[in-house]
């Protein structure tokens, strides 16, 4: 595990860097108190990191449980209550790894997968323009498109340009130029910039800018542009920030519904993101499923018995972790380290950082997420990938995460459907026999009740007089609907002077009654 240790370390720090304001900036989306996000990342980082199957993948809080977190929290009276339902959602995520649930993020198609991740990137780059600028009104991980704040991804946009902070902005600058020149350059110079990363670099020199201009003037950044972490004045304030849940509530029927739908919620996230970054990962690894629900529920469990928000694995934190090169689970735990020691012994250095700053280095992870190529690769592969892909990618651009993918995954079954309805059978015209014209109708291996408007309308088209020869040879699963067609088919055939010749495995059929005999002697295979 420690010998990937030259890679996992920067690599953790580069995620640390992403980790935190998200933490922060999704606990303040979801109502929640700032230090149950950074519980939450401490827990996701330690707990789930070594527990988890998945070498690359990084868990915390998750922007997609924002809005079920703030309705929850209002609606079930307390935040201790909430911490409840988390506890219960981990206990339910349990049962989920242990009945094998996890095979279900295997159903999802590539083309909607190689979507999401496009689409993330998209949102990373479009959520932190405005924090680039010096705009922060919205708080860090609200990715949905209406936001918290009133607004939505454009609109919040166009505010930021009508109120840019000048030392903001210019700090970012300088950062993204320091990021983009350790990445196409100083990396490939030698062992000491590819140890030390761009990141880290970029957030020293933004911390050293903060306290050169803080003394006002227009390059001055306020303290409403920087990282907020809560400082406690002693160890018992400390103590004080952490929740603990109400126990006393457990037969509140609300309580379980809530729960479930973390569960429920969290499972999705988590196994979409593993089917994510296992595809981003260089070397290919399958992360386990069943074992990633188990580690959930546990992180779960915790990060609800001491005050944090539920867990899943995040694909923005696991693709920085890609990107800067991790590769093992080492990566994600000592960036939950970090988390930790650093909320512990340097909160104020902390609260010197300029989110500007790290939406530079966000910038990048979406880039590379979002990679123009990608577009003209899967149009390239045709409508039946391009379509699904297209429509999860502004599905979430326009909606959130979950809803952008139900729309992405919809529109894949509805293409499944339609090839399914094309493939059924094969029919082509063939000399004639007998002074009739010969038709040849092929059935696909497996024809099901999708396929009866097809095969319906072929066989109604068939002319008078004709001769049709049914191969069923490469079938092995008919379905009892399009057995009833052909029988109501064998009627029409002798009103229409229609013969027919079924071809099987087990010979041929000369005759309407001995074929749909044969059918329903075996109704389920030809």
């Amino acid at each position: 595990m420690f010998k990937n240790l030259k890679n996992d370390l920067p690599a953790s720090i580069v995620v640390f860097f992403v980790a935190l304001p998200l933490c922060l900036g999704i606990a303040l989306a979801s109502g929640a108190p700032l230090f149950s996000g950074l519980i939450a990342g401490i827990v996701g980082g330690i707990v789930v990191g070594a527990m988890s199957g998945s070498q690359i993948g990084v868990s915390g809080p998750a922007a997609g449980l924002a809005a079920i977190v703030l309705t929850a929290i209002g609606t079930l009276g307390s935040f201790e209550n909430f911490l409840l339902a988390v506890v219960l959602g981990g206990i339910i995520q349990l049962v989920f790894g242990i009945l094998k649930a996890g095979i279900i993020g295997y159903y999802f198609p590539s083309s909607v997968i190689k979507g999401m991740l496009t689409g993330i990137g998209i949102i990373i780059i479009l959520k932190q323009i405005p924090h680039f600028f010096g705009y922060d009104a919205d708080p860090e991980g609200d990715f949905a498109f209406f936001q918290v704040d009133g607004e939505n991804t454009f609109s919040e946009i166009l505010n930021a340009v009508n109120n840019i902070s000048p030392g903001a902005t210019i700090v970012a600058v300088i950062g993204l130029a320091i990021l983009l020149l350790w990445d196409k350059v100083l990396s490939k110079k030698g062992k000491v910039f590819k140890l030390v990363q761009g990141p880290l670099v970029a957030v020293v020199v933004g911390i050293v800018f903060y306290n050169l201009t803080k003394g006002g003037g227009l390059w001055a950044i306020s303290s409403d542009h920087l990282v907020s972490v809560p400082v406690p004045k002693d160890a018992t304030s400390f103590l004080a920030q952490f929740s603990f849940p109400n126990f006393g509530a457990i037969t509140n029927p609300q309580i379980w519904i809530t729960a479930f739908t973390i569960a429920l919620v969290a499972s999705l996230e988590t196994l979409l993101c593993v089917e994510a970054t296992d595809k981003l990962d260089p070397e290919k690894r399958v992360t386990p499923t069943n074992r990633e629900l188990l580690a959930q529920g546990t992180g779960n469990i915790i990060s609800g018995m001491i005050g944090g928000l539920p867990i899943t694995q995040v694909i923005v934190r696991s693709s920085a972790n890609i990107q800067s090169g991790g590769k093992s689970k080492m990566s994600a735990i000592i960036h939950g380290f970090f988390l930790l020691i650093s909320v512990l012994l340097i909160p104020r250095l902390l609260n010197m950082i300029p989110l500007s700053v790290l939406a530079s280095v966000l910038f990048i992870v979406g880039f590379k997420l979002a990679k123009p190529s990608l577009f003209k690769k899967m149009y390239n592969l045709g409508w039946k990938q391009s379509i699904p892909f297209f429509v999860t990618v502004i599905g979430i651009v326009f909606t959130d995460l979950l809803i952008g993918i139900g729309l992405g995954l919809a529109v894949g079954i509805v293409v499944i459907l339609i090839k399914s309805y094309q493939n059924s059978h094969f029919l082509h015209m063939e000399d004639k026999s007998n002074g009739k014209q010969k038709m040849k109708m092929t059935f696909a291996e497996e024809v099901t009740f999708f396929n009866k408007g097809a095969i319906l309308k072929e066989l109604d088209k068939l002319p008078e007089n004709s001769y049709l020869e049914l191969d069923v040879r490469k079938t092995r699963y008919l379905d009892n609907d399009i057995i009833e067609i052909l029988e109501d088919f064998a009627g029409k055939a002798k009103t229409r002077n229609i013969d027919i010749k079924l071809i099987s495995e087990r010979g041929e059929v000369e005759n309407p009654e001995s074929y749909i005999k044969f059918f329903k002697l075996r109704p389920k295979s030809a």
